[in-house]
C-alpha cells in the first residue's frame, strides 16, 4: 500500500464512506504494521505458564529465552520447553508475520495470494495454513443439546500432491467410476443443534456405519438429545445402541420437514462448505479434516480477528 492509498483511506474514514474493499485494505494495512513483538506477547498471554508437554508436570522454572519466547525447565524430567512446544505451531519461523497471515485465513485467501500478501514462499503459506488449522482443531468440541440434526455429505477422494498414487490418475479431479456412495468417496459427518453448535467429522471412505457414529457422534451428544436424521439404517442402529431418542425424516420420499423436525440446518452447512471449498480447486483427502474445521470456525462467526485465532491456537488443549 502506497502513501496515496493511505491518504485516500484516511479521507474516506474521516467522511465515514469506506467501501467494503477499502475496509479490507485498511485491515490488511493495520495487520502489516503490527509491532514485531506483538505476536510473541500474545502467545505468552494465551499460554500463561504451561505444564511440561513432555511429562505433564505442573512445576517448572524459568530458564532464559529462545527466539523471543520465555523458556522453562521442568522440575521432574529436566527437559526445557516454551509456550509452543508440543503444539502444531512449534518451530514455525517468521512469527512477526503470523497475525497478517491469520487475517488471510479469516478471509479464506488462496495459498498463492496469501503468500504474496504476507511476503513468504508459497510452500510456507501452505504449511502455515495447515499448521494453524491443526492448532485450532485441538480445542475441545462443543456438547450438542436439544434437537440435534445429523447428516453426511460426500466428496470424491483426492490424492492431490501425492508422489505415489494407489490408483490410476484422474484428469482435473475426475469422477467416481461407480454411481452412488462407494469407497471412492470421503464421508463428512456433520451434527448441528438449534443453537448453531456444530461438530464435523471425516469418518473415512464410503457410507457411514453405526460403529463410526458411536466413535465420532456419541461423545458430543448429551444424553437427553433428540436426534433427527434421514432414514439411513446406520442412524437407527446407532440410536438404539446408544439409547438416544431418534426421529427419521424420509427425505427420499420428498419429505423435507415434519413440524419442527428437519435436517435443513445441517444440509445448509453442507452447501456452504462445498461452495466455499471450490475456491481452492480441490483439496487432498489427507487434509480434509483441516478444511472442515476451518470452515466450521468461519461458519460460527465467533473468531473474527487474528488475535482471537492465535489465542485459541495456542491456548487450546
Amino acid at each position: 500500500m502506497g502513501a496515496a492509498d493511505v491518504q485516500v483511506l484516511i479521507e474516506a474514514l474521516i467522511q465515514r464512506q469506506l467501501s467494503e474493499d477499502q475496509v479490507a485494505l485498511l485491515q490488511r494495512f493495520v495487520a502489516s504494521v503490527e509491532q514485531p513483538g506483538q505476536c510473541l506477547r500474545l502467545i505468552e498471554e494465551a499460554a500463561g505458564k504451561p505444564p511440561c508437554p513432555h511429562c505433564g508436570c505442573e512445576k517448572s522454572h524459568r530458564c532464559g529465552q529462545a527466539s523471543g519466547l520465555q523458556r522453562y525447565r521442568c522440575v521432574t524430567c529436566r527437559r526445557s520447553f516454551n509456550a509452543l512446544t508440543g503444539t502444531p505451531l512449534a518451530r514455525l519461523r517468521l512469527r512477526d508475520k503470523w497475525l497478517q497471515y491469520l487475517q488471510c485465513l479469516i478471509e479464506s485467501t488462496p495459498v498463492r495470494s496469501a503468500a504474496m500478501r504476507v511476503a513468504v514462499a508459497k510452500s510456507t503459506s501452505f504449511r502455515w495454513r495447515h499448521r494453524f488449522n491443526a492448532a485450532l482443531l485441538r480445542a475441545p468440541r462443543p456438547q450438542l443439546s436439544g434437537i440435534v440434526e445429523a447428516d453426511e455429505t460426500y466428496l470424491l477422494e483426492s490424492q492431490k500432491g501425492s508422489r505415489h498414487l494407489d490408483r490410476p490418475p484422474r484428469k482435473r479431479g475426475g469422477k467416481a467410476s461407480r454411481r452412488g456412495i462407494s469407497s471412492e468417496l470421503d464421508c463428512i459427518l456433520v451434527a448441528r443443534d438449534r443453537n448453531r453448535q456444530t461438530c464435523d467429522f471425516v469418518t473415512g471412505r464410503g457410507p457411514v456405519s453405526a460403529g463410526q457414529l458411536m466413535k465420532h457422534l456419541k461423545p458430543v451428544l448429551l444424553p437427553d438429545v433428540l436426534l433427527v436424521t434421514d432414514a439411513a439404517k446406520a442412524y437407527q442402529a446407532f440410536a438404539k445402541q446408544a439409547g438416544i431418542t431418534h426421529e427419521a425424516i424420509n427425505v427420499r420420499a420428498g419429505i423435507r420437514a415434519r413440524g419442527a423436525l428437519h435436517i435443513q440446518g445441517v444440509n445448509g452447512w453442507h452447501g456452504r462448505f462445498k461452495s466455499w471449498l471450490r475456491r481452492f480447486n480441490g483439496v487432498a483427502s489427507r487434509y480434509l479434516e483441516n478444511y472442515t474445521g476451518w470452515r466450521g470456525v468461519l461458519d460460527a462467526d465467533v473468531l473474527t480477528a487474528p488475535r482471537q485465532w492465535l489465542h485459541i491456537a495456542v491456548a487450546s488443549d
